[in-house]
């Protein structure tokens, strides 16, 4: 059994809102047992979907007409209907999310020295002013507005006029090239295009409407092309030709509608990585992601009214989407753009005081940097107001979680989670109620009916296999943009077991009985992407499992793990980027091996191990074994715009040490 590194106290459980929810429960169904643990809440989810979903929308107060009927064909995976007779606006229920419209909705920061705040009456204000923009361009539900946007109040502003509308809202981060840009958008043909003039990163200016140029072009569906200036005065260029975002500021602040729409109505579109040809664009409803949400945030992030709530993330990661559902719990968003290690290495940490953060999440990878830039948070600040940090990405190492208690705080909720782009939320995640347990995640969500199965679609108990749910869930996607007849959607998810959902990650249950033998808690385990699984001797290993002993050995800054076909099998072949001015000699390359030979097994040791000055990463900064096997096998890498840094995979073409024994 994994260490348990923290446990909630008894008065924290009692305010937590799930402890609120199940009280609600209590109060309202005939549950098996008053005093329901944990995994017995989340059992009833599964055996009893209506109602918990139903709880869910009156538990959180959701704005709109639930109608009669809450799930209909539910045994469909696909086909299953949620909410069918239900009417909501997704921006409504954001926007009603404080009590006191004074209270702030957004304090906006960035590495340019940017702080600026809107309450929650700015911030309807603002978005009753460029919904009323978008009308006069004739968007209505149903039409697709897009934003290449940094992670600011602009881009929150104009997806909740969009979303106002019944609209749907796409987005991409500035810093996408423009084949990346259109890729995306020339599918979805997007009626309004929101730009910003440039974006700082890691101290440059760098400018986008030369960019924005060419993308105009090339996407006719466009009646407007909307243009922040971001940049300070000084750093702008000609912006005569574009709408300017302030010129659509009236004095008077019009009516803002909200137009009710369906359930299943299309809210937002989301891109698949696109490392493996065109990104697929995932349509996401308004109720699914609403009540998902929600969920997540409110009881498994304990995300309350004027909590302060921080992502470290970018308008190009789902991450965005799920932060921003924070409104409608009234929390106050924190929003950074720019580098996290800009200004200074400490400057995340630094936000957590100075605007008095409770709720903080970065990436796996930002933690790891933290530490090997050996940051010690517990003693260079004051973290009084962090209770919960969270981590997703990718796996969350046991060293990571071992490095946060000790470096940053004793005392938190440390939950990693993981789900994806393609459910716009999470199947396991953090939990206010329970312990953590070094190297877990705390829980599987409520609600998601989430396995881990052998090659057969057996379920395993406690042993690696395929992350699976077995059953329907509100914010499955609607189904793919362009394909009326859910023929990519069907293979995407439901090809490998029909009729269960494959999520494509590979990862194991870690079950906690008390005395008596009762379950307690069941936590999990990711242990990566099953495409990235590797097979030497016919041995399954997830990729994560080598790299939590890598990065171990002070010398590598990061790693990444591909199986080479050779001599009628697969050699695990290690790359490994290694901290700035140090060589990979032999001895290095024997601490590697026996780090990863005294903690996994010997099937787990590389055959070759090979440094190279930078490691490939999506967009969303997301490590590409793919990409990287497809080069040392000398074939074509597909879409190398979905790449933040794709001048990195000719490091891996042609190496000799990949031609020899």
């Amino acid at each position: 059994m994994n260490q348990c590194l923290w446990a909630p106290s008894e008065a924290r459980i009692a305010a937590s809102q799930l402890s609120a929810f199940l009280h609600y429960l209590d109060e309202t169904y005939d549950l098996p047992d008053k005093a329901l643990n944990y995994p017995a809440l989340h059992t009833w989810s599964i055996e009893h979907k209506a109602d918990f979903w139903q709880a869910i929308w009156a538990f959180f107060k959701v704005q709109g007409t639930a109608g009669e009927t809450i799930l209909s064909n539910g045994q469909a995976m696909p086909g299953a209907n949620w909410f069918p007779q239900a009417r909501l606006n997704f921006a409504e229920n954001l926007l009603r999310g404080a009590s006191d419209k004074n209270s702030l909705a957004i304090i906006e920061r960035g590495e340019h020295g940017r702080r600026e705040t809107l309450s929650y009456a700015q911030l309807h204000e603002q978005v009753a002013k460029i919904a009323a923009f978008l009308k006069t361009q004739g968007v209505k539900k149903g039409d697709c507005v897009a934003g290449i946007l940094p992670n600011s109040q602009y881009a929150i502003i104009a997806m909740l006029a969009t979303a106002s509308l019944g609209a749907i809202w796409t987005s991409c981060s500035p810093d996408f090239g423009v084949q990346g840009v259109l890729d995306r958008f020339q599918q979805t043909q997007p009626k309004v295009l929101f730009a910003c003039d440039g974006y700082y990163y890691a101290g440059k200016t760098q400018h986008t409407l030369d960019k924005l140029k060419d993308i105009q072009t090339a996407l006719p569906t466009l009646s407007a092309c909307v243009v922040i200036p971001y940049l300070n005065p000084k750093d702008q260029q000609d912006l005569n030709s574009y709408r300017l975002w302030p010129s659509l500021q009236s004095d008077t602040a019009p009516e803002l509608d909200f137009e009710p729409m369906p359930f299943s109505a299309p809210l937002y579109i989301l891109y698949s990585s696109g490392t493996t040809g065109k990104p697929k664009c995932i349509v996401h409803s308004i109720g699914g992601t609403l009540l998902q949400h929600l969920k997540e945030l409110g009881l498994h992030a304990d995300v309350k009214a004027e909590s302060t709530l921080f992502y470290y993330t970018t308008c190009g990661w789902m991450m965005w989407n799920w932060l921003v559902s924070g409104l409608a719990l009234g929390a106050t968003l924190v929003l950074w753009d720019g580098s996290p290690f800009h200004p200074k290495q400490s400057q995340l940490f630094d936000l957590i005081d100075e605007e008095g953060i409770e709720i903080f999440g970065g990436s796996a990878k930002y933690y790891a940097a933290c530490e090997k830039f050996e940051l010690v948070p517990r003693t260079s600040h004051q973290l009084t107001t962090l209770q919960t940090l969270l981590s997703t990405g990718s796996p969350l190492s046991p060293e990571s979680f071992d490095y946060l208690y000790a470096s940053v705080k004793a005392d938190m909720c440390v939950s990693s989670i993981s789900g994806g782009t393609d459910i716009i939320s999470c199947f396991a995640l953090g939990c206010p109620i329970l312990p953590v347990y070094r190297g877990e995640l705390q829980c599987l969500g409520l609600g998601m009916d989430v396995h881990f199965v052998d090659d057969n679609g057996q379920a395993l108990s406690n042993a690696k296999g395929e992350l699976v749910c077995n059953s329907p869930f509100p914010s499955m996607p609607v189904g793919f943009w362009n394909d009326p007849e859910g023929e990519k959607y069907r293979q995407a998810y439901f090809e490998r077991f029909p009729g269960i959902w494959a999520h494509g990650d590979y990862g194991q249950l870690c079950p906690h009985f008390d005395d008596q033998n009762t379950l307690i808690q069941n936590g999990a385990m990711i242990h990566g992407r099953s495409d990235a699984i590797l097979n030497p001797g016919g041995v399954r290993i997830g990729t994560a499992e080598i790299y939590r002993q890598v990065e171990k050995v002070p010398a590598v800054f990061e790693s990444i793990a591909i199986g080479q076909q050779w001599k009628d099998d697969v050699r695990i072949v290690l790359f490994v980027r290694l901290q700035d001015g140090l060589t990979l000699d032999q001895a290095l390359k024997e601490e590697i091996r026996q780090s990863i030979r005294a903690n996994t097994t010997a099937r787990h040791v590389p055959s070759k191990i090979i440094q190279v000055s930078d490691i490939p990463r999506t967009l969303s900064g997301k490590i590409v074994e793919l990409a990287v096997k497809k080069v040392v096998e000398g074939l074509p890498v597909n879409n190398t715009e979905a790449l933040a840094n794709p001048e990195a995979l000719d490091l891996f073409k042609d190496l000799p040490e990949l031609k020899e024994d």
